[in-house]
């Protein structure tokens, strides 16, 4: 059977534990029935291994339709960020409240401006 685009129903999240705490208080949480996650807050113990292997985790997952990462983290994982072309679950960058959204840094609004030739 063939996942279709409405059996994506979360969201996801890697962040700091700011901005996950909001969204979580907002509902997106979500622990399905693997017991797996559909967010992570990232510290400074977290070692980047772990960020690679959940962003990965998410980009798979067939119930997911968008993922949310904080662009300082994204920073982190660039290659993996910049090499993900799939369409679903869409990534999406978000400032945190210590790092400021920089447009310039933006996978998503690279690969736009390549489209348009700027």
């Amino acid at each position: 059977m063939a996942i279709q685009q409405k059996d994506r129903n979360f969201l996801a999240v890697i962040g700091d534990e700011d901005s996950v705490t909001g969204l979580l208080l907002a509902g997106i949480g979500h622990v399905n029935s693997q017991q797996k996650k559909n967010f992570l807050v990232v510290d400074a113990k977290t070692p980047l291994s772990k960020i690679e292997e959940t962003f990965l985790e998410f980009t798979k997952r067939k119930d997911i339709a968008i993922i949310l990462i904080n662009q300082h983290l994204a920073d982190l994982i660039r290659p993996l960020v910049d090499d993900y072309d799939q369409a679903y679950p869409t990534v999406l960058e978000i400032p945190s409240k210590d790092h400021p959204y920089d447009p310039e840094k933006d996978s998503v609004l690279k690969r736009v401006q390549r489209i348009f030739g700027e």
